[in-house]
């Protein structure tokens, strides 16, 4: 297999700031459930989405820090579109978010999973 290809448990995360709220995080993951073509990835059951505290111990500190993991479940798409895929729906978001609400949206930040994460 390629590197990039799809693999079993790979995915991407979206890690968002110490400024993000749960709102904020879950607002994002609805957000990204409804984007093409995530959203056809999903209603396949291909890539499962969700919320979750960071597992970035870099951003330790009182209080949560949340992530968004998309997980690839089957040989649909590769990792590096996903990838793709994600940090453009996340622009949309904060582009929005901008629009509809007072100050600026969390800052995020979209990466591969770590191959040994559940």
């Amino acid at each position: 297999m390629a590197e990039g290809d799809a693999v079993a448990g790979a995915g991407v995360r979206v890690s968002l700031d110490a400024s993000a709220s749960r709102t904020d995080a879950g607002a994002l993951q609805a957000w990204l459930e409804q984007e093409q073509p995530l959203q056809d990835l999903v209603r396949r059951g291909t890539l499962h989405i969700e919320v979750r505290p960071s597992t970035d111990a870099a951003e330790e500190h009182m209080g949560s820090v949340w992530e968004i993991a998309l997980r690839i479940a089957g040989d649909v798409t590769t990792v590096a579109a996903l990838a793709e895929y994600t940090a453009r729906a996340v622009r949309v978001w904060q582009a929005n978010r901008r629009r509809v609400e007072d100050g600026e949206p969390p800052r995020t930040r979209v990466e591969p999973l770590d191959s040994d994460e559940d």
